[in-house]
């Protein structure tokens, strides 16, 4: 009995003990060990409630902006045969494929179907994938920094504009982030269980990656390297013997696709869409490779585009019309091409626009070190930038008075090589598109979930940090929300402002307890993703650019235009377009109604005959359009730009006098292969608008105003 006592004794002193550390020195403790733990996994009433406001950010109206004609007809192509699966051919025949690798379409091309083709269908895959990743950055940091902060994370990340504008669209983004933060998580759990098995199927999956969006994927490289280097056991030759062999497996698994594509002769495939030489490699590394850097992938490229009559055009302004629905793929003439200039919808002053952009100072702005900081780009995922900067701060003060790089340090020091290599590329490149922020959400969630629990400790050398990463945020947040004062109340922007004045305040005056510290703490972060989570809200309630999404309250327009639903051209329900200008990009730019393009459909349907392609287009988008009318296949002849080497005069003429197509529809908007142009001008007579367009005229902003001509091959 008095062992009993004794050891009641012993556990009590140490229970004393226990309770009477500090609370910010509990915290430390938690966060330096907590991933050596296995804890149980109970059910998070919080993280539920995170997880049903991301499923209402990317499922309510889904789909309100319509989707990317280009990428809906490549799947309802590839549900439709297997080597159009295989390759994402664009059309059911296999002449060309999309300008990506197969993996990320091939789950719309299932989802196509399983569901039928409809905007939803294809939408539903980026949707599910945008709220996986919402819970896989709360399965990532819970075991590293606590609970709290793995919520916080969560919750940041739900509040990322740009993602949830391009996880409304089937853009394939989200799609990647989700497979990126999967490897993310197996290579944490190699480091945890120091079983390397769990490293090299993390690099397996970031290959995965690459067969989505190639080059994009290797851009969380760093950080897996620099991680699995300092977090990982045993000597150094150990770990780099594991990283070897991972680094094979991730270039096996990368170019299985490349592989097989140049294993089977060109001419029983498609043609890869986006290339100049027909190679995968070539895409990889070209056009979705170092010409993003260099902005030679943009539209043009930055120099003079030609009509379909080879004439020379000026550069232009890529930007599209304010808040244009480009590349709808079922409503009142779905769009899908890049728009163009000649907008005579105006955007408010100093407010960015939608649109392709790219090329100087368009859509992304000017090459710089404040390209983040600065509009078109601030409002997309920028917000937290400062906050992330001053967690930099706090953990290099935290690593010197330490004198030694904790568990908790290296998962912070993952984070930041998964952000710096990408905040150098989007400062510099020449060409890319907003919605491609959506890449630095996870890190930047992260670093404020984590990191702000360390700014907030009562230690002596970091009490000043988390009341600075406060003042930098709402102060940037503020000037960001003011210039988008022509569409959005500056009533916001100040009151943000104030609110976060008084959360400095409070914060200084609570010095000492802790209780009350708390929930400063929870209103100042509530606080300072007030703004994101508007600005997360507006593709929800305005609807986004399907094509080249993005997120703010430029967004907004005449609340009485009516709302997209379902359309499809066998007789469902039908859809007016919100944008009704007339505009290029916002689906009237093309064609002026949907029964001008139905019209054509049937007109080719009756008079193609038996011809493989029901016509034949030089850019992929009209032919998307085209296709998404009808079950018959459209020969895209160069590709996404029009530039896309494919044929030559010579085996276009073959093909026209073997019978494999017989009609070809010309648009005087953007590049094209000029010989080919000019060989179907020279041997084919030109079909009368009137024939074709179901009694439509051609008005301003129409067919006319784009020159859409068809022409048929007579032999």
């Amino acid at each position: 009995m008095g062992g009993i006592g004794f050891s009641f004794h012993v556990i009590w002193r140490r229970l004393r003990g226990i309770a009477a550390v500090p609370l910010s020195r509990k915290k430390e403790n938690e966060r330096k060990g907590a991933f050596m733990k296995k804890k149980q996994w109970k059910l998070d009433g919080w993280i539920i409630a995170i997880i049903a406001w991301s499923a209402f950010l990317h499922l309510y109206q889904i789909g309100n902006s319509g989707s990317n004609v280009y990428y809906t007809a490549a799947a309802k192509s590839m549900a439709a045969s297997w080597k159009a699966f295989f390759f994402a051919a664009l059309d059911p025949e296999g002449f060309i494929t999309v300008d990506k690798p197969p993996v990320a379409l091939w789950l719309q091309a299932l989802s196509v179907k399983l569901f039928g083709v409809s905007d939803w269908s294809v939408l539903l895959p980026e949707a599910v994938a945008g709220i996986a990743s919402t819970w896989m950055i709360y399965v990532i940091v819970r075991p590293w920094a606590g609970q709290t902060a793995a919520r916080w994370a969560s919750f940041a990340f739900s509040c990322t504009p740009a993602f949830v504008a391009v996880a409304r669209t089937n853009n394939i983004d989200a799609v990647l982030v989700f497979t990126l933060l999967f490897a993310t998580w197996m290579l944490m759990k190699a480091v945890m269980t120091q079983r390397w098995t769990w490293l090299v199927g993390s690099f397996a999956v970031v290959g995965i990656g690459f067969n989505m969006k190639m080059l994009q994927a290797y851009m969380v490289l760093p950080a897996f390297y620099l991680f699995y280097w300092l977090a990982g056991r045993g000597p150094w030759k150990k770990r780099a013997g594991h990283l070897l062999v991972a680094t094979i497996v991730l270039l096996s698994v990368s170019l299985s696709y490349a592989a097989a594509a140049a294993l089977i002769p060109a001419e029983k495939r498609p043609y890869i869409g986006g290339s100049q030489t027909n190679s995968v490699l070539e895409l990889a590394l070209g056009y979705n490779g170092i010409e993003r850097l260099t902005g030679e992938a943009g539209p043009g490229g930055g120099k003079g585009r030609a009509d379909v009559n080879g004439n020379a055009q000026p550069p232009v302004d890529d930007r599209a019309p304010f808040n244009d629905k480009a590349g709808t793929a079922f409503p009142d003439g779905s769009g899908g091409a890049p728009p163009t200039v000649g907008s005579q919808l105006q955007s408010p002053p100093s407010v960015p626009r939608g649109g392709m952009g790219g090329i100087g100072g368009g859509e992304i702005g000017d090459p710089g070190v404040f390209r983040l900081f600065q509009l078109p780009l601030a409002g997309q995922a920028s917000w937290l930038l400062p906050f992330a900067a001053v967690v930099a701060i706090g953990l290099g003060i935290d690593v010197w008075r330490r004198r030694q790089i904790t568990a908790f340090h290296q998962f912070l020091l993952f984070w930041f090589a998964w952000l710096g290599p990408m905040l150098v590329f989007f400062s510099i490149a020449g060409f890319y598109h907003r919605y491609y922020l959506s890449m630095l959400a996870p890190a930047i969630a992260v670093l404020v979930g984590a990191g702000g629990a360390m700014l907030a400790s009562s230690e002596r050398w970091t009490r000043w940090l988390f009341p600075a990463a406060l003042v930098a945020t709402y102060a940037f947040e503020g000037w960001t929300a003011w210039q988008y004062r022509s569409s959005f109340s500056p009533v916001w922007p100040l009151a943000v402002g104030f609110y976060g004045l008084a959360m400095v305040c409070l914060w200084f005056a609570m010095e000492g307890r802790e209780h009350v510290r708390r929930i400063v703490y929870r209103a100042a972060l509530i606080g300072v993703l007030a703004l994101p989570a508007y600005w997360s809200l507006t593709p929800v309630l305005y609807g986004t650019n399907s094509t080249i999404p993005y997120a703010g309250p430029d967004l907004q327009r005449d609340r009485g235009a009516p709302m997209p639903t379902a359309a499809m051209p066998d007789g469902q329900e039908e859809r007016s377009l919100r944008g009704e200008t007339g505009q290029p990009g916002d689906g009237a730019g093309r064609w002026q109604t949907s029964r001008s393009l139905t019209a054509l459909v049937s007109y080719l349907e009756q008079r193609a005959g038996k011809a493989k392609y029901l016509a034949a287009t030089i850019r992929a988008t009209e032919a998307a359009e085209l296709m998404l009318h009808t079950d018959r296949a459209v020969m895209a002849m160069g590709g996404f730009g029009g530039t896309d080497p494919v044929l030559t005069p010579k085996k276009l003429e073959k093909m026209a006098r073997n019978g494999e197509v017989k009609y070809f529809l010309l648009s005087g908007e953007g590049r094209g292969n000029q010989e080919l142009v000019q060989w179907i001008q020279t041997h084919c007579k030109e079909v009368p608008f009137s024939e074709w367009s179901g009694g439509e005229k051609a008005l301003n902003g129409g067919m006319e105003r784009r020159e859409m001509t068809l022409y048929v091959y007579n032999g």
